[in-house]
């Protein structure tokens, strides 16, 4: 009994020792060799000649090269990880390299997105000549003047079919919705904790525990996988995906920055993302009703009302722009304000700028987010539909929240606030061709990291929000919703049809007049707005050791 150690019992150090030895050996022996396997069959079948290739190499490349050498170069990485653990532990936790490394992941990602993108335009145009499957010497003759590399032509046969091409772009959108659900929770608790007078993870990673959410993951998909006895076992398992599948198939149809950064550019990419959200309430109410929870119960029902009751003014709200633009293709709306700050479709006109609120307060009931998060109220029905969960399916259903706060908050930068266009007017924009002008386009006028900072505040918006209003009963939402909102919408839909009516289309004298004092007045609050932002932001930034108390011990990592 003495050699056996429980979970929760501490581990003598040489224990420890002899396993990391051990892990150390297996990774790197098997790196080693799944290396060595590749080199083996690149030689073996003539991989690198240009004078053999063949489709059937194909398969050759991918499993017995690309394959092994791509999983034996991550195990022989893991393999020196543990091996130098504590120097990479020193690094991690040195000041402002976790924020470095957020931001070359951030950059190295519009990289990869840029040169995916290129890649598939490449494809669809130098082949266009050939008609059906081309084969791989064909590929490499067509490449042979730029990259006179056989394996290249390999690598290159599977993009020739769209389903491949899609199947890798949604591999992207996974991982960054993925992305900012795990950014996000992270962020939310740094959030609480400043509002709380706290620091909220300090530990986890080193630098203001960044490394809080993957911990978390891992915890999470190491968790026992519970289904109630006597509830419904197969739409217990399934209420997970019904919730977060829907979120990222509206990722599909959002544009980050033009046709080139979007899954699909749709003619209705407004109506499609509006349609796959709404499927999220699908999820929640199989989970309240498969537990056999009368709180799970209670916590779906709230939902489904919740969400059906908001969903009709959160879109009342969103046909403003859409008239303003007269379209529904979102990169196209985008497109109309590109003119620089006072052309964004918030300040368009007092039908537009009553829309915006009207619509992200909404979104918030459409997300479940406080004050309107009644399917969850832990105060009264312990955690709602969440209560018979656990492990990664309980996960799942945040990852679809924070992913479906980004995609509102995505929308409402589109629709309003100028999409992926700059607060600058174009004409400042450098029109050079070479690398810099590209770059200063790029991160200041026109680009996907505009569209992802202006989504972000929106997004950071929603956790202020939540750490600051408590939660309403569910019959203030419902009144809130019907005898507020809804009306709300109808008038200033009403109002905004007989507006364009009159100044774009009939250009009433007295309506262009008073429309350019409008949106004078408006744009001038807008300003006030960002400058007040700033200078919010400025003064926390400033005080930001004052500004939680005592807790703010220099000791903590990060502090």
């Amino acid at each position: 009994m003495s050699s056996i150690f429980v979970p929760w019992t501490a581990r003598p150090s040489e224990v420890l020792s002899g396993f990391r030895t051990k892990a150390t050996r297996w990774l790197l022996g098997l790196g080693a060799v799944l290396m060595a396997l590749g080199v083996v069959l690149f030689i073996a079948f003539r991989l690198y000649s240009s004078e053999v290739i063949t489709d059937w190499r194909v398969a050759v490349a991918y499993l017995g090269v690309l394959g092994p050498i791509a999983t034996g170069g991550a195990f022989f990485l893991g393999g020196l990880a543990i091996i130098f653990f504590r120097q990479i532990v020193v690094i991690l936790q040195t000041r402002w390299v976790a924020f470095l490394i957020f931001c070359g992941a951030v950059v190295g990602t519009c990289l990869l997105v840029w040169g995916y993108s290129w890649l598939s335009y490449y494809m669809r145009t130098a082949f266009v000549k050939f008609e059906g499957i081309v084969p791989a010497d064909d590929i490499y003759d067509t490449i042979q003047s730029h990259c006179p590399v056989a394996f290249v032509a390999y690598l290159l046969w599977p993009l020739q079919f769209v389903v491949v091409r899609d199947l890798i772009a949604m591999g992207g959108l996974v991982g960054f919705a993925a992305t900012v659900a795990a950014f996000g929770i992270w962020w939310e608790r740094k959030v609480a904790g400043r509002i709380q007078s706290r620091l909220g993870p300090m530990r986890v990673g080193g630098w203001h525990g960044w490394a809080q959410s993957p911990a978390d993951g891992i915890k999470l998909v190491l968790k026992e996988d519970f289904v109630p006895a006597h509830g419904d076992a197969v739409l217990f398992r399934l209420a997970p995906y019904l919730a977060f599948v829907p979120t990222i198939a509206a990722f599909m149809a959002l544009p980050f920055a033009g046709a080139a950064w979007v899954f699909r550019d749709l003619d209705v990419a407004l109506i499609f993302i509006l349609a796959v959200l709404g499927l999220d309430v699908l999820g929640v109410l199989c989970a309240g009703l498969a537990s056999n929870n009368k709180y799970s119960t209670y916590g779906g029902l709230r939902e489904a009302c919740q969400m059906v009751s908001y969903e009709i003014p959160m879109s009342m709200s969103l046909l403003v722009p859409i008239m303003m633009a007269g379209t529904l293709k979102l990169s196209a709306i985008a497109d109309q304000q590109g003119a620089g700050f006072s052309s964004w479709f918030v300040f368009a006109n007092p039908c537009c700028f009553i829309a915006f609120f009207m619509y992200y307060s909404a979104a918030l009931a459409s997300c479940k987010r406080a004050p309107f998060d009644l399917p969850e109220a832990e105060s009264e029905l312990v955690a709602g539909f969440l209560t018979e969960y656990s492990g990664l399916r309980w996960g799942l259903f945040f990852l679809g929240e924070y992913a479906a706060m980004f995609v509102v908050s995505g929308l409402a930068v589109i629709l309003f606030l100028g999409g992926w266009k700059s607060p600058f007017p174009a004409s400042w924009a450098p029109t050079g061709t070479g690398f810099f002008d590209h770059l200063i386009r790029g991160l200041f006028f026109d680009g996907p990291i505009l569209f992802v900072l202006k989504s972000m505040f929106l997004f950071y918006v929603q956790l202020w929000i939540r750490w600051t209003l408590p939660r309403v009963r569910i019959d203030q939402v419902l009144y809130a919703c019907v005898q507020v909102l809804l009306p709300t919408a109808m008038v200033v839909l009403l109002a905004n049809t007989f507006w364009v009516l009159g100044v774009q289309q009939l250009q009433v004298p007295w309506m262009v007049s008073l429309d350019t004092v409008l949106h004078t007045i408006l744009v001038v609050i807008g300003y006030v707005f960002v400058i007040t932002i700033i200078g919010i932001v400025a003064y926390g930034f400033v005080n930001r050791t004052r500004l939680v108390g005592r807790l703010a011990v220099k000791h903590l990592p990060g502090a």
